[in-house]
């Protein structure tokens, strides 16, 4: 039960700074804007977090499909 609870939090921690990141550039111009290198940045840390955080659990893949798959092949 480790292993899927890892996956979902890396998978949610991915999308959250991520897609939010692309979010808060998409609101247009600001104090709080951010461009095509803060959203990069914000993709990168977290998948960087996640490898640290969720790697020795469970291997972090952190894409939905990729876990679905390797479930559904049973290792």
């Amino acid at each position: 039960m480790k292993k899927p609870v890892a996956e979902f939090f890396g998978t949610f921690a991915l999308v959250f700074f991520g897609c939010g990141a692309a979010v808060i550039a998409g609101m247009g111009a600001g104090s709080t804007s951010i461009d095509v290198l803060g959203i990069a940045f914000a993709f990168g840390l977290a998948i960087v977090a996640m490898a640290y955080g969720i790697g020795p659990v469970s291997g972090c893949h952190v894409n939905p499909a990729v876990s679905f798959g390797v479930l559904l092949a049973g290792r």
